[in-house]
């Protein structure tokens, strides 16, 4: 075939084009195929509460992102956010107010960021092994400081974040929505943004051209630990506790957000648009699951099996 057949093509005929769009094309199949099992998916309480579930793990995939948009990763960010939900509660605990609370678990959550970013940037230890040691830091922590105890919180104010909101959309997605506007005008509108991307395209040529590739790569890693916090405010007026076992669900349906969501693993190439649809697609997954009576036990096994085809179809991306 001719080059210019090829060009005549419609775009929609190349599996480029399915790679690029994998994760919207999987959430309206998702949302046609539990529709038409089960009515009561698309019910407007069955939509806010998927919404508000998508809650936290968009905004942990958000952060997730510009540590992969860097050719990195952060395996600790679940754990980070179990260790500020952990931190939040004891200062809740000992009469320190909500807002002084809720500043804890996000300076706890820019800890273990900041020790992420120090150890990769100026330690340049790899990426995996930093994040994988805070993830066993960051879990130890919290039991220790819980005596492996949940803490119960009862307010007011934490209560009307988790259950209110503007029509279907609780306060907590509102939040996680406007830390992904937010996030995606760092990234493509500002010299930050661009640094990011040239970080991980290529860190010689960006060190070349005059990034200062060591403070972005900390950077990245503070935006993840500090969006960590923030997703443990949300996990505790969520569940009405701080509960000191590790969320280890939410770093593999972090990583499989970015993943779906056409963020490329080995940097240069990100965006926040497709990790938020792709958190929206898993949460959309293990409701539907769930509506439809499958075990639980069934849940990690499908979100595996979507990461997995979701990686393979990033090899033809565009």
């Amino acid at each position: 075939m001719s080059a210019t057949a090829a060009a005549r093509r419609p775009a929609w005929t190349e599996l480029g084009f399915w790679a690029d769009w994998a994760a919207v094309v999987g959430l309206v199949v998702l949302v046609v195929v539990f529709q038409l099992l089960n009515s009561t998916f698309l019910s407007l309480g069955n939509v806010e509460a998927m919404l508000v579930a998508s809650a936290i793990l968009i905004i942990l995939s958000v952060g997730q992102s510009f540590v992969i948009a860097t050719g990195g990763i952060d395996l600790s960010v679940a754990s980070t956010m179990t260790f500020g939900a952990i931190m939040f509660g004891l200062a809740f605990s000992h009469g320190w107010g909500l807002p002084l609370s809720c500043v804890v678990a996000v300076v706890a959550g820019l800890f273990f960021g900041a020790a992420n970013g120090i150890l990769v940037s100026r330690g340049r230890i790899t990426d995996f092994i930093v994040t994988l040691g805070s993830l066993s830091a960051a879990s130890g922590a919290a039991l220790i400081l819980s005596g492996g105890k949940p803490v119960t919180i009862v307010n007011a104010t934490l209560l009307r974040l988790s259950s209110n909101g503007i029509w279907v959309f609780g306060w907590s997605f509102i939040i996680a929505a406007v830390v992904a506007v937010i996030a995606h005008v760092a990234l493509f509108h500002t010299k930050f943004g661009t640094h990011v991307l040239a970080t991980g395209g290529s860190a010689e040529a960006a060190s070349a051209m005059g990034v200062r590739t060591r403070r972005i790569k900390l950077a990245v890693y503070l935006i993840s630990g500090l969006l960590a916090g923030l997703a443990a405010i949300l996990l505790v007026a969520r569940v009405g506790a701080a509960e000191p076992a590790a969320n280890t669900s939410f770093l593999l349906n972090s990583v499989a957000a970015v993943v779906l969501g056409g963020v490329s693993l080995t940097g240069g190439r990100g965006s926040i648009v497709g990790p938020v649809v792709g958190a929206l697609l898993l949460t959309a997954l293990n409701n539907g699951l769930t509506l439809l009576g499958v075990s639980q036990f069934w849940q990690p096994l499908s979100v595996g099996v979507v990461v997995v085809a979701a990686a393979f179809l990033a090899r033809f991306q565009r």
